[in-house]
Order: C-alpha cells, then structure tokens, then sequence
C-alpha cells in the first residue's frame, strides 16, 4: 500500500495541494510536523470544526483497540516504526476528503479505526477522474 508521503511527487505532478489538519496543540502539532518531515502545511482545528462537519467523530474504544488497529500497529514496529506517547484526545478519528478546484467535495472518507484509511492509489484514481 502506497502511503501518503510516499505519493507527493505524484500528487504535485496533478497540481493537488495536500494539507494536513490536526486537532492537537500548536507545540504537539509542530513536533509531529517536524518528526515526520511533513512537507505539507499543517491546519490547527483545535475546537474541531472541520472534523465535525465532515462527520469525523469520537471512535469506538472496540475499534481503537480491535483486531485490525493492532495488527497496523504491529506492521509499524516490525517496519521498524517507533510508536509515539500519544498526546490529545486518542479517541478521535480522522479521514481523507478530496475537493475540487471548484470546492465541490469529490471522495470522503470518515475513518471508522485509525487503520481505516483509503489506499493513496485510490485517492489518486479519484483525482484523475475529477482532472
């Protein structure tokens, strides 16, 4: 599976601007910016508009910590992955939205665990359909 950061060079090459929005602390939030070398401009929402408007919510502690979560988090460390204190509210899940120039939204994707991510190659399939 292609990751996010692993794509930037084809995410440019459509001109698609990727922006990264956390919910975190300021401090937290440029920590993790820096740890992971993020090229992208990170958002602050720390009163979690945009997570509530695209319907991004509070997970369930049997999918935070089910099956699934584990064996993401087991493929990281035997990648060699270290995992991070975790800072803020563990129980909120993300997603991946894709808007057009126009700002109509093209994909959303609300996570249902923090493995539930769609595969980057989808994400750009969906890009090109919209180009």
């Amino acid at each position: 599976m292609l990751q996010l950061q692993q794509a930037s060079d084809e995410f440019e090459r459509r001109g698609v601007q990727v922006l990264v929005i956390t919910f975190e602390e300021p401090d937290h939030a440029r920590q993790y910016s820096a740890d992971f070398s993020l090229q992208w401009p990170l958002l602050i929402d720390q009163d979690r508009r945009l997570y509530a408007a695209y319907g991004m919510e509070a997970g369930q502690w049997r999918k935070l910590l089910g099956p699934k979560a584990c064996l993401t988090y087991a493929r990281l460390l035997v990648r060699g992955r270290r995992l991070r204190r975790v800072h803020g509210d563990v129980r909120q899940l993300g997603g991946n939205v894709v808007i057009d120039a126009e700002g109509v939204v093209r994909f959303h994707h609300v996570a249902h665990s923090p493995a539930d991510r769609p595969d980057v190659t989808e994400l750009l399939g969906v890009i090109d359909d919209v180009s």
